[in-house]
């Protein structure tokens, strides 16, 4: 069904409304994005309520050249930027932006810390990187659990926790959290064993550190066991970081998939989450940009 061409402004004021208009609207502000002008975003910096601190998976925007990113991502409403590599840092932070969430190209999925043969180049790696990242003021650095392999529950934590404790150490010491990211197993890593929620909060309570909690993805655990909201409810304090994504597919956010975020920010922030809430689906709008704003849009409540 054609949607009303309205004005980017109106749109927004639209979207403002309440978490009811978002619903009612979203089609029309996805219209909007999609066909307006490829500029490359506002001239001034959008006014946002403050409740949410935005940003943004580098990756999804890889065709972007980082500073271009950077400055245009500041324009619509980011305040930071997740999953940069070192080399990668010093081109945000001069644009005005953080990093919200570091790695390195040695970060694996697949190879993590449920295995004992990756422990001792991965502390020696992961090692370094904290104690960049805590130089520079980067707080957060993520991890991962790595694949089953046939691996029980119980073993899996007792490795990670093994694996990971001197490096738990380093970052109380450096004031970083380590964040180990859920994933689905069923569509995107198969076999990654931090999969679901209860598993990542048991290995939270093994490791017994403030410096080590939880990176939710909505999109992943929308996958894997849904009940966004009543999850974000009972674990909050586990809850160190937040990505987005539409589901199914794994693109925009807005009502042509059928996670209601609007509701999802709300729960967020009534837990009294203070951390980054990051866009981290693959635009499919011509325009990238667009695609980002109308997300952090949504997320605006």
């Amino acid at each position: 069904m054609a949607a009303k061409k309205i004005s980017r402004r109106q749109a927004l004021k639209n979207v403002s409304i309440g978490i009811g208009a978002i619903s009612m609207t979203g089609s029309v502000l996805a219209s909007n994005i999609r066909n307006e002008e490829k500029s490359p975003g506002n001239k001034q910096a959008v006014t946002l309520k403050g409740n949410i601190n935005h940003s943004a998976c580098r990756w999804c925007y890889q065709k972007i050249p980082l500073q271009e990113f950077a400055r245009k991502g500041k324009e619509i409403g980011l305040k930071a930027i997740d999953l940069l590599k070192p080399e990668e840092w010093k081109i945000v932070q001069d644009s005005g932006l953080k990093c919200s969430l570091a790695t390195d190209s040695f970060a694996s999925i697949s190879h993590g810390f449920n295995d004992p043969k990756n422990h001792q180049k991965l502390q020696q790696q992961y090692l370094e990187l904290i104690s960049k990242a805590s130089h520079v003021g980067i707080k957060q650095v993520i991890v991962f659990s790595g694949n089953r392999n046939g691996m029980s529950d119980e073993e899996g934590w007792e490795q990670c926790a093994k694996g990971l404790d001197p490096l738990v150490k380093h970052a109380e010491k450096n004031d970083v959290t380590l964040i180990m990211e859920l994933l689905n197993s069923k569509v995107d890593h198969k076999d990654y064993q931090c999969d679901h929620t209860p598993w990542g909060v048991a290995l939270v309570d093994k490791i017994g550190s403030p410096n080590f909690r939880l990176l939710y993805d909505i999109y992943h655990m929308q996958i894997m066991e849904g009940d966004i909201i009543a999850t974000i409810r009972k674990y909050k304090d586990y809850f160190a970081h937040y990505h987005t994504g539409g589901v199914p597919g794994r693109n925009e956010i807005n009502d042509n998939q059928e996670l209601n975020y609007p509701a999802i920010m709300k729960a967020i922030v009534d837990t009294g989450f203070k951390g980054y809430v990051a866009q981290e689906f693959i635009p499919t709008y011509d325009n990238k940009l667009k695609a980002l704003q109308e997300g952090i849009t949504i997320c605006d409540i």
